[in-house]
């Protein structure tokens, strides 16, 4: 059923799209140049990606703010679900890539990651929760601060615990991410909020002490495999001791550097970098078009993630969930950006994480498009709410 007083076509956001997916295929154009013809298929598939996710903007676009609430905690049950679904197939729908099951491969499709879809079914989930928090407890104190903490805490330790089993430690992490970010967006006693980013902090420098000192130990002990230990090490150790885990680095700052200024434009890339089609994709974008093309490419993600905290602070007034979700979806763009450009240049550790709306993968495109559907009704309902506000008797 179509909704009523639709606030109309939201520009400025249909704009970023357009900008993002033209930035993403001219990427892998480029990029298609230097790979054999059995593997230059990326531009198409990347356009048919984004063309699904259009789509899936389309039919959510036809759900109201209201029926969206209404369906979010159902929408993070089956996000759970399915990744309870994914541990327990068989191999033959959801084999081990590189010694994690976290794809299920289907016919004619490819693979899809559900992890990278339970993102933003967990961000739905925080937003319910939150919202319903704070309508219940609407002279908030210590205790009904902890309350919410704690009922946080359990929506996204659920999920984490299932990635964990997989295991993905790198996609985890996000979701940690993505939790902090809405804890300190909720309105939570900073007393609490200080006592776990302490214990966190110093949870994770015991963590990346015993992995740097005892890496042989922190296998064991921690769970992690041997790539990953390697990954890190790569990120501490000085260049003269780099190994061959640090090969993508090392190639990440060849192409990055020699793009130089305006980089060396259309068909010229001269520095294969592996995974670059998904993890260094931001490598190509510098080759290709220097530190003009990559500054465009860091504007655009800061102009996504100013929206984003523009709507939220506008629609905080009217509905605390949408604004919650803009929040946490603003923080899974954040750390993807930070992360993914951060590996490239060195400052970070790979992990894996893609630069969204511009790495090639139909999991990532599909499932940030899905959470950029959402925000799109969320700005729907504020240009209505304002527009009611000011609407002259």
């Amino acid at each position: 059923m179509e909704k009523e007083n639709t606030g109309g076509v939201q520009f400025d956001l249909i704009i970023i799209f357009l900008l993002f997916m033209a930035t993403s295929l001219v990427a892998l154009y480029n990029l298609q140049e230097l790979l054999p013809g059995d593997e230059a298929d990326f531009l198409l598939k990347q356009f048919i990606w984004y063309s699904v996710g259009a789509v899936a903007i389309f039919f959510i676009r036809m759900l109201d703010l209201n029926q969206l609430y209404q369906l979010s905690f159902y929408a993070y049950i089956f996000g759970i679900i399915v990744l309870a679904v994914l541990l327990v197939s068989p191999e033959s729908i959801a084999n081990r890539i590189n010694g994690a099951k976290s794809w299920f491969t289907l016919p004619g499709i490819g693979t899809l990651q559900p992890a990278e879809f339970t993102k933003v079914t967990t961000i739905l989930g925080l937003a319910v929760a939150i919202s319903k928090h704070k309508e219940k407890y609407i002279n908030k104190d210590f205790k009904s601060d902890f309350i919410l903490l704690c009922k946080m805490i359990v929506i996204v330790a659920i999920p984490v615990f299932l990635i964990l089993l997989q295991p993905d430690f790198g996609t985890s992490m996000v979701y940690l991410v993505i939790l902090s970010f809405m804890v300190l967006l909720s309105g939570v006693n900073w007393k609490l909020i200080f006592t776990i980013v302490a214990s966190s902090a110093i949870i994770a420098a015991g963590a990346l002490a015993l992995i740097v000192k005892y890496p042989d130990l922190s296998e064991d002990l921690l769970h992690i495999d041997p790539y990953q230990i390697e990954r890190i090490e790569t990120w501490f150790g000085p260049e003269e001791e780099v190994d061959a885990g640090s090969y993508q680095v090392n190639k990440s700052f060849l192409a990055i550097g020699s793009g130089q200024l305006f980089g060396k434009g259309i068909g010229e890339l001269q520095v294969p970098v592996p995974y670059a089609e998904t993890d260094f994709i931001f490598s190509v974008i510098a080759e290709s078009f220097g530190f003009v093309g990559s500054s465009f490419v860091v504007f655009l993600y800061f102009f996504l993630i100013y929206k984003l905290v523009s709507i939220g602070l506008k629609i905080y007034s009217t509905s605390i969930f949408g604004s919650m979700f803009c929040f946490g979806y603003m923080a899974m763009i954040a750390i993807h950006t930070f992360q993914n450009i951060g590996m490239t240049i060195g400052i970070m550790p790979i992990t894996g994480i893609p630069l969204l709306l511009v790495s090639y993968g139909g999991s990532s495109v599909l499932s940030t498009l899905i959470g950029f559907g959402v925000v799109y009704i969320i700005s729907e309902e504020n240009t209505n709410s304002e527009g009611f506000m000011f609407k002259k008797s």
